[in-house]
């Protein structure tokens, strides 16, 4: 009986009318996300351009993030978190449905596509330390509502692919981005219409003080990120790891597979990805090592599986 009883109090902690719109909010835009190397790719190929071609698209995109994430978390102290994410969400809607007219016109320009990824990435930077300050606003158990959001968008890479790997097969690229703008518009949508508890006091942002005062933020924030070794080691081989795995695992993987066996199947291949993601989470949930960091590392190996299965020529179902 006391376990059962537990559970209502749980879901009480984490779920509430702000935070399933705010869940909504990340998990519709989170299928859109996944859609776009799908679109891109396809787009891309069938316009002639190659695997260069593509993963420049998607690293004008990582560039502008991973170069101004830092100047966003900033401004996330300083403004409404809520302003800020649905400003860029707002941004992204104009130029996703700007890249679906571009693509639709049949005039794709790779200069236009970059500078889109590019305005996309400061978004994104603008976007996402807002969601690690939202959540506990909005939930108490601030373990579980992360959880439920990741649950939501493992299963929106899971469907994401798949059905832009449909839409890119019979419609066209130009439908999967028109797609993705309208996530974007659904997410604004429903952080317009979440309402968030008042900051805690002493932790109310601090809009208005000057350049000076930015600057000693940023370079407090450096120190405090140097002081935390396992925080930047771990950044440090995440990066090794997107600059010398995932980056060119993406256009290559997108070409190979598009080039060989179509979008749609490019589409199938990825959302058996996002569905080991979905796996992988679940027994995240339930293992508990003593040392978190080494056994996520060891267990990361067995990606190289899937790029080389690639590169090995195997069919989809293998590659799957």
């Amino acid at each position: 009986m006391a376990g059962t009883s537990l559970r209502p109090t749980a879901a009480r902690a984490v779920w509430s009318w702000d935070f399933a719109l705010f869940f909504a909010a990340r998990a519709v835009a989170r299928l859109g996300d996944t859609m776009l190397p799908v679109a891109l790719a396809a787009g891309l190929l069938q316009h002639g351009y190659g695997a260069g071609a593509v993963g420049l698209a998607m690293a004008a995109t990582a560039a502008a993030f991973a170069g101004l994430v830092v100047f966003g978390g900033v401004l996330a102290d300083r403004f409404s978190t809520r302003k800020l994410m649905i400003g860029a969400d707002l941004v992204r809607l104009g130029t996703q449905a700007l890249a679906a007219a571009l693509f639709f016109s049949g005039h794709v320009v790779l200069w236009q596509i970059c500078a889109i990824g590019f305005a996309n990435g400061v978004a994104g930077a603008v976007f996402q330390p807002g969601v690690a300050s939202t959540v506990p606003r909005l939930a108490s158990d601030v373990q579980g509502a992360n959880g439920a959001i990741r649950v939501a968008e493992s299963a929106a890479q899971l469907a994401g692919p798949a059905v832009a790997g449909l839409l890119v097969g019979f419609a066209s690229p130009g439908g999967v981005f028109a797609a993705h703008a309208t996530t974007y518009a659904v997410s604004a949508l429903c952080l317009l219409l979440l309402r968030l508890p008042p900051l805690a006091p002493g932790s109310r942002a601090v809009s208005g003080r000057g350049s000076k005062a930015f600057r000693a933020d940023l370079v407090q924030g450096w120190r405090e990120f140097l002081a935390r070794r396992w925080l930047w080691s771990v950044i440090a081989v995440w990066c090794v790891y997107m600059i010398a795995v995932w980056g060119p695992t993406v256009p290559l993987v997108a070409t190979e597979v598009v080039g060989e066996h179509g979008p749609r199947a490019y589409g199938l291949v990825n959302s058996a990805l996002g569905a080991g993601t979905v796996v992988g989470g679940l027994l995240a949930l339930r293992l508990r090592p003593v040392r978190m960091l080494r056994a996520g590392a060891i267990a990361l190996v067995g990606f190289a599986a899937f790029p080389a299965s690639v590169g090995a020529g195997l069919g989809v179902p293998a590659m799957a």
